[in-house]
């Protein structure tokens, strides 16, 4: 398999990928899927650099996917860039909202709370100003 400076995917990931790409009557042989999966392998972890460079240089030790983001146009990906951009907000959005409805599930729970006397939970409203602040930043 791979080691840990150079993580190969597995090929069945890679399999499924190539198919839902190409008509349902393509047949894809090991050799391609094994090419392929070099590929990626070497995709991934170019741009990966290029975004650990990034963070380096601004004494930072954890890789975000804004850092991915601005890797790909430092690569010269623009396109691929806005896209990813593009997915990233959606993405976060989606989290958000996720997260939202969760706590409005506690905050409901918290009010029943309060209605018997009970102290309410504070925390949730902090939990979700952290990752409000952890999204967007």
């Amino acid at each position: 398999m791979g080691d840990e400076q150079n993580p190969i995917l597995p090929i069945a990931n890679v399999g499924r990928i190539m198919k839902q790409i190409l008509p349902p009557s393509a047949k894809v042989s090991k050799e391609a899927k094994e090419t392929m999966r070099e590929c990626v392998t070497e995709f991934i972890s170019f741009v990966t650099s290029e975004a650990s460079d990034k963070c380096r240089k601004e004494n930072r030790k954890t890789i975000c996917g804004d850092d991915i983001c601005w890797a790909l146009g430092a690569v010269g990906l623009d396109n691929y860039a806005q896209a990813i951009v593009r997915y990233l907000r959606k993405y976060r959005v989606a989290a958000l909202n996720q997260h939202k409805a969760t706590t409005s599930s506690f905050e409901d729970k918290d009010e029943e709370s309060d209605r018997s006397g009970e102290p309410s939970n504070q925390e949730d409203e902090t939990t979700t100003q952290q990752v409000v602040m952890n999204i967007f930043i």
